[in-house]
């Protein structure tokens, strides 16, 4: 089935810690690589995926995000300013009256990624069963990411649920800091402060939880280091 998506979050709020010094004075979604910020490398692709109303939250170096943000075109925005900083559940909790659909993209400013033969936000809108599913994650190979080392997140079950790794182990995939989700996967979570893993393990243990992997590279941006080599892969493969 084909799900109409129409709008979408990004979590801009974060402080950036292990991209200081840079984010010392830059906030991250604003930190460039292969010649454009972070963020607007995300707004094409929502623009591509048919997202024309967009929530950004924004915390850390707040006005910068802002008057970025302001200067975008083609795009019906509205700023979720956090007074203290919510982390990502939180973020997408307060800022559910301005989503106002049931159904909405969540992606974090600062992803980066390349898609395949078919964008992944359409991959991710075509293949969503309300029905069946509160939210959806794109995924990564964790061998495959690009600046990614840990032990990965989830491993894919056969009807496409995911399950997430057990203390000590490692598993293929990691996500991919992108998301559709249904708003019922916040339903009884706190006011204040909390991660979207917890709504995610919630939809997990409901069966609801499943994933989506990515067909072309993803770049996992966290550190200085992260972000030289990725610049480096860029232009050595021409992707950018």
């Amino acid at each position: 089935m084909s799900l109409t998506v129409r709008r979408a979050m990004l979590l801009a709020a974060g402080r950036g810690e292990r991209l200081r010094p840079l984010t010392d004075s830059v906030p991250k979604p604003l930190i460039a690589l292969a010649g454009r910020p972070l963020i607007d490398h995300v707004l094409e692709r929502l623009l591509a995926a048919g997202i024309r109303e967009l929530v950004v939250n924004c915390h850390h170096l707040a006005d910068q995000i802002e008057a970025h943000v302001a200067r975008w075109r083609d795009v019906s925005l509205k700023i979720s300013r956090e007074e203290e900083l919510l982390e990502t559940g939180g973020g997408v909790k307060r800022a559910l009256p301005l989503l106002e659909d049931e159904v909405f993209f969540v992606l974090n400013a600062d992803s980066f990624w390349l898609d395949g033969p078919i964008p992944a936000l359409h991959r991710l809108s075509r293949s969503f069963d309300p029905e069946r599913m509160d939210v959806r994650l794109l995924l990564a190979g964790s061998v495959a990411a690009h600046g990614y080392s840990g032990p990965g997140d989830y491993f894919v079950q056969s009807d496409g649920r995911l399950a997430y790794r057990k203390p000590g182990e490692v598993v293929p995939f990691v996500f991919a800091t992108a998301s559709l989700m249904h708003r019922r996967a916040l339903d009884g979570m706190p006011d204040g402060p909390f991660s979207l893993k917890r709504a995610w393990d919630g939809a997990e243990a409901r069966g609801r939880l499943f994933g989506l992997v990515h067909d072309g590279p993803w770049f996992h941006v966290t550190t200085p280091d992260d972000l030289e080599e990725n610049e480096r892969l860029l232009a050595e493969r021409r992707l950018a």
